[in-house]
């Protein structure tokens, strides 16, 4: 949402907007000339010409309510960035279930490096561009596309990068089957001359990809068939990964400078769309050597009592494993995460799976469920998937508050250990206390 109104604002328009708390993104909205309120109240909207909402927010809106009751047009986030999309002749969308922020970066980074000028909106701050936007004057416009609610629908894409598919958002979805429609669809919005690349690893993707009629192209480290393999893969003594990228016809060597085997893949990707619109093998691997992450993608944020913390948006537990199997892979004495559940219907959906998404680390504090977009639904909670994943692996806290857990960790954290605060919510301002 912040991204978009910095373009309107860029494209000439008066914009304004709401949030309900203040944040550093509210701050830098109104630094760049925004007029920000914090609470909702209907007066906020009285001289728009269109209201613009995330899906995240309630029908009940008081803003939203006025507009409507002011005939004041609206409009959806994912239906504004769609009308932003035809502007570019070339929009290059990035999806999946986990990875787009990262993957979207890094290809961004990448066309930087070529002199690509690309438009760019990703989900993230994203260092390269000092924020999460950048209006460039190529055709070309890379973003991040997200299935909740299926409203990447509304995008129109020469090209896609499908990085995989799981369950996930079952807020909205109905089960796997529905989740790859939707995948599907998106995939099927490419038109001929353009291309989808996608992740040859995971069979959800090739099925969904099968009867497409654009080019195709596919990437991965398992299946052999792919048309980009990494190969000679190894975890170098400072926790990165390096590898060797090829097509058959020639090797792409590839230096990563970010954690985690998952990165492999990502950066695999951004290899195939980048060697597809002619990029050349200096920029691909200077861009990949450069390219140091989104900001709470496994981001450093500093010490406490001689440990390292860093700080990951991680909230599905395949993210959670990849998260703290990439601090598996630093050097360290003891890894302890502090995670913050993310609404209550994922952590109702994938219980099962949370259960074992914390074995590698050696402690886990849970904090309360954030709920986002929900309300309690009587009977999940922190407390009670705690008592649970002591079942399996006898590590795991319930921390009431965000002060008990900065007081836990600095009584009980020492040199050397790794701390991980993971979560889509609030969870990061523990890390920002431990460090202050």
């Amino acid at each position: 949402m912040s991204g978009l109104a910095e373009i309107a604002l860029h494209m000439g328009y008066k914009v304004s907007g709401s949030d309900g708390v203040e944040s550093k993104t509210t701050h830098k909205l109104q630094d760049s000339g925004i007029q920000v309120h914090i609470g909702h109240n209907k007066q906020n909207v009285k001289e728009a010409n269109l209201v613009v909402y995330t899906a995240a927010i309630k029908k009940d809106n008081p803003e939203l309510v006025e507009a409507n009751n002011q005939n004041i047009k609206v409009m959806e986030r994912s239906e504004f960035l769609g009308e932003l999309t035809k502007l570019y002749s070339d929009t290059i969308g990035i999806c999946g279930t986990h990875g787009k922020t990262t993957t979207t970066s890094m290809v961004s980074q990448c066309f930087l490096e070529a002199d690509k000028d690309p438009s760019i909106q990703v989900g993230a701050d994203f260092r390269a561009i000092n924020g999460n936007y950048r209006i460039g004057k190529s055709p070309f416009f890379i973003i991040e596309s997200c299935e909740y609610v299926e409203s990447f629908l509304q995008f129109h894409p020469k090209s896609v990068i499908l990085l995989n598919i799981e369950e996930d958002h079952l807020d909205y979805f109905r089960d796997i089957e529905h989740i790859k429609s939707a995948f599907k669809k998106f995939v099927n919005l490419v038109p001929q001359d353009g291309v989808t690349v996608f992740n040859a690893d995971d069979p959800k993707c090739i099925e969904v990809t099968n009867e497409l009629q654009c080019k195709k192209i596919s990437f991965g480290i398992n299946n052999k068939d792919a048309d980009w393999l990494a190969k000679d893969i190894v975890l170098n003594p400072t926790g990165f990964y390096s590898y060797t990228a090829t097509n058959g016809k020639e090797e792409i060597p590839v230096n990563l400078s970010v954690p985690g085997y998952h990165n492999v893949l990502n950066s695999l990707a951004t290899i195939a769309i980048a060697k597809y619109y002619e990029i050349d093998n200096k920029a691909i691997i200077k861009s990949l050597t450069d390219f140091s992450g989104a900001s709470r993608r496994f981001e450093y944020k500093g010490m406490v009592n001689g440990a390292r913390v860093f700080d990951d948006y991680a909230h599905h537990p395949t993210e959670i494993k990849a998260t703290i199997k990439s601090a598996t892979e630093l050097p360290h004495e003891k890894i302890l995460v502090v995670f913050q559940p993310h609404t209550y219907s994922r952590t109702k959906s994938l219980w099962n799976e949370f259960l074992s998404a914390f074995n590698d680390a050696d402690e886990t504090l849970l904090l309360d469920i954030y709920a986002a977009r929900e309300v309690f639904d009587g009977e999940t909670t922190s407390e009670k998937l705690a008592e649970a994943i002591n079942c399996e692996t006898h590590n795991c806290k319930y921390i009431d508050s965000f002060e008990n857990c900065v007081k836990y960790i600095k009584d009980n954290i020492k040199e050397n250990d790794i701390v991980l605060t993971i979560g889509a919510g609030t969870v990061t301002k523990i890390s920002d206390m431990l460090v202050e």
